[in-house]
């Protein structure tokens, strides 16, 4: 009899293999282990349920228990594995119930990330979080949310650290906030605590927000966060975090800022200890390497998500980019593979969007020069603003795309889109681009839609490309 398919982590790359495996052979067991009580949720909702755009915190769950109940996917949660032996085929798990050894037939580690706090003194004072857990989202709206309001909050859910929640639901609201971090997580949960009234301080140690998505993309985002009345500090270090129990403020070099929150938003970083003491092998990057299809080193181990490197489409390199479809693709196609269709998990681009209030950002591919010359390219870049309509259609907004390419093939490398007016989703067509190795040239080409309301005769894609080209023609 066939061991069972085991999977570590209960998220997106792991409920999407489980899932998968199980339509394409229902007579495959699968054991999911998910040491939390949270399982199948969107990392990427949690500033907007915090806003209160989003009601519910349980809206945020893909799938309940029970739904994967009835896929017959045998799902432990509270259960940790906490050591991996893959000579003998087995992992370690602990639960309330004890610890036991769990054989497995094929293997996903798609343990996921945490986020980084340290070396910054004063993480741990109440009233610091960051965003990468269902508790941290409901304990922070119960924050931000009157006592006697709090039922509203709809901080809901048999799942949600009910402890925690009360505490922070049994204190007045703050009325500042300092925000650490300028990238994804800061700008959007800046927007969040602007609609809770709060005034806000966000730092960055680099001299511009959203690094990944360009200079065009960083200042006018900037721009957008002052015009809501953000106070931005950039190049700014953050040394500590200052209070007497409960924090009280940012210490940088040469002052400090009162705060009665603080959200940390500094980046996250791979869980791969599982794999440490075996030969599991990890990538540059501190992620856990693997091929095309997901496989590791090791045979029948796969990983997936988070915790797993892919291949760039740009560079042909293995690279790390944690972000929600990557997780779902992969772990969805691991599920076929372990069902006996190989399948490929796909490259990735790092395509990305994100939004401040009401500018829009899109990134792809590679932007940053010294990045791309590290990849062996030779890159020149150009940024060009254009209507996001036709100029007599209302709604028409500025729309800016920068686009980089290599001076010798011309072929694309990436780009950043950033404007109020649908600018976001336009980034999918550079992404397409990036996959199918184009050139600037044969981008400029494309046939894409026109009509008054949703773009001009020559979308701002075509615009960039054009005089992008026309600069690598002029060489």
């Amino acid at each position: 009899m066939t061991e069972p398919f085991v999977i570590v982590g209960g998220d997106a790359a792991g409920l999407s293999a489980a899932s998968k495996l199980k339509r394409e052979n229902p007579d495959r067991e699968v054991i999911v282990f998910e040491k939390g009580s949270w399982v199948s949720y969107a990392h990427c909702g949690m500033p907007y349920y915090v806003k209160g755009e989003v009601d519910s915190l349980t809206d945020l769950l893909s799938l309940s228990p029970d739904e994967i109940a009835e896929r017959e996917i045998d799902l432990r949660r509270r259960h940790e594995v906490v050591a991996v032996d893959p000579a003998a085929r087995t992992v370690t798990v602990e639960s309330e119930a004890g610890r036991f050894e769990q054989p497995y037939g094929d293997l996903l580690i798609a343990t996921g990330a945490h986020a980084v706090s340290a070396p910054l003194d004063g993480v741990y004072l109440d009233g610091v979080f960051t965003m990468h857990s269902m508790d941290a989202a409901g304990a922070l709206r119960a924050y931000l949310t009157p006592p006697a309001d709090t039922e509203a909050a709809h901080i809901d859910g048999e799942y949600v650290d009910r402890e925690r929640v009360e505490t922070y639901a049994a204190m007045d609201p703050p009325e500042s906030a300092a925000i650490v971090g300028g990238g994804y997580v800061g700008v959007e949960m800046a927007e969040a605590f602007c609609a809770h009234d709060l005034d806000v301080h966000l730092f960055q140690r680099p001299d511009r927000l959203l690094s990944p998505f360009g200079d065009a993309a960083g200042d006018q985002v900037a721009e957008t966060l002052r015009e809501h009345d953000v106070t931005l500090h950039l190049a700014t270090e953050v040394d500590e975090l200052v209070g007497d129990g409960h924090v009280a403020g940012v210490a940088t070099d040469d002052k400090q800022v009162d705060a009665d929150l603080v959200l940390v938003g500094i980046g996250i970083q791979p869980n791969t200890e599982l794999v440490g003491e075996t030969a599991i092998e990890l990538g540059e990057s501190g992620a856990i390497a693997t091929d095309d299809y997901g496989r590791t080193n090791v045979e029948d181990v796969y990983a997936a998500g988070d915790c797993a490197e892919m291949c760039h489409t740009v560079t042909g390199a293995s690279d790390w980019v944690p972000l929600g479809l990557t997780a779902n693709r992969a772990g969805r196609a691991i599920g076929q593979t372990i069902a006996g269709t190989p399948t490929l998990v796909g490259d990735i681009a790092g395509t990305a969007v994100v939004k401040a209030f009401d500018m829009e950002c899109g990134r792809t591919g590679l932007l940053d020069h010294d990045r791309a010359r590290a990849a062996g390219f030779d890159p020149v870049s150009e940024t060009i603003t254009a209507s996001s309509r036709s100029g007599y259609y209302p709604g028409a907004a500025e729309t800016t795309v920068t686009l980089t390419a290599d001076w010798d093939t011309g072929r694309l490398l990436g780009g950043s889109i950033v404007g109020e007016d649908r600018a976001a989703i336009r980034i999918d067509t550079l992404a397409t681009a990036l996959d199918q190795d184009m050139t600037v040239s044969e981008l400029e080409r494309l046939d894409l839609a026109y009509a008054p309301p949703f773009s001009p005769v020559w979308d701002p894609v075509l615009v960039a490309a054009k005089v992008l080209n026309g600069t690598l023609a002029d060489t």
